[in-house]
């Protein structure tokens, strides 16, 4: 399993942005399909937006033109960039390391979770 820890997290208002970090310093990036994903209280942990080793993305329809995840191999880094926030937006976000597109149970390597609140 990969150690993955997440960053960025934080309180906006609707209609703000945050971008959220994922680092690993075990693992080279390219090795990994990575994604990020989401947890309110009371509701499963849903796919938010996944990036393939060759660097295609995809997202979730909730967040489609709002959010991007990208990925720096050489600083061993995957981001979430969202903006246009919107309350119910508002979970802890987890990024995750050697699954498959956006379901959650086939990544093996889940890091800590970072806070997000849109109010």
């Amino acid at each position: 399993h990969v150690q993955l820890v997440e960053s960025g997290g934080g309180s906006v208002q609707a209609g703000g942005s945050l971008r959220l970090s994922c680092v690993t310093s075990e693992y080279p990036y390219d090795t990994y399909c990575m994604g990020w994903f989401r947890q309110a209280p009371g509701k499963e942990r849903e796919g938010v937006a996944h990036i393939q080793r060759n660097g295609r993305t995809s997202v979730a329809d909730s967040v489609k033109g709002r959010f991007t995840i990208s990925k720096d191999n050489a600083k061993n880094t995957m981001y979430l960039q969202m903006n246009s926030l919107k309350p119910e937006d508002t979970a802890m976000y987890y990024c995750a390391a050697g699954g498959s597109g956006l379901t959650p149970r086939t990544y093996n390597s889940w890091g800590q979770g970072t806070q997000v609140t849109v109010s």
